[in-house]
């Protein structure tokens, strides 16, 4: 059996370390959760949220899932987005995907992976309708644009919620971002999907796929 205790040693070599720094750190995080951030992401092991983007415990909220897909039918994502908007007001909803995406592969491939399939299906229709553009490219390339047309996809799939509606419909303050990250080289990529309440969606996602090629 595999041992697991040297995590704990770990995690106490993190918070010795962030006492040092900052003694109050704990006692205050502990008190109240602000963030002005939500990120919906990829399940995938290599695109840690708080770190990409050097933010510390508290200061962005999370949500991720295999291919970091938005779905109307599913309440998981659903109760995190009306969470963060509706009870910590965050500002900012990035959807963030990755290059090398696992779950963009499959459907891109059409490979089966069990259970998971039925929820790249959702995927699988992102490619499908982008399948003349995509299969054009070569595979590489190919591969790479699929990551990015899901997150556009995804992008629009958050700002058409309930939730996100009734936000800006009511006045509050609120924009849904779509980014990509590279594990190649640690850096995100805007793909100039920035919508609050006064931005076209369609017109958006159009331009922002056409800035793709």
């Amino acid at each position: 059996m595999a041992k697991i205790e040297h995590l704990f040693a770990r995690n106490q070599a993190w918070a010795d370390g962030i006492r040092e720094q900052h003694p109050e750190f704990f006692t205050e995080l502990a008190q109240q959760q602000t963030p002005e951030y939500l990120w919906i992401g990829c399940s995938d092991s290599r695109v840690p949220a708080n770190q990409i983007i050097d933010l510390a415990p508290g200061e962005i909220f999370v949500h991720r899932n295999v291919a970091n897909v938005v779905v109307h039918s599913d309440l998981n994502a659903l109760s995190v987005i009306q969470y963060a908007v509706d009870h910590l007001k965050v500002r900012h909803i990035m959807v963030v995907g990755h290059y090398g995406c696992g779950g963009v592969k499959a459907a891109l491939t059409n490979q089966k992976v069990g259970l998971a399939s039925n929820w790249i299906r959702h995927v699988r229709d992102v490619y499908e309708s982008h399948k003349e553009a995509v299969d054009q490219l070569d595979p590489e390339t190919g591969f790479r644009r699929l990551c990015e047309l899901n997150v556009i996809a995804q992008v629009i799939n958050t700002c058409q919620t309930t939730i996100v509606q009734d936000a800006w419909e009511r006045g509050q303050e609120l924009t849904v971002h779509g980014w990509i990250y590279d594990v190649a080289d640690g850096l995100l990529r805007d793909l100039s999907m920035r919508i609050d309440d006064n931005t076209p969606v369609a017109a958006t996602a159009q331009k922002a796929i056409l800035a793709l090629d």
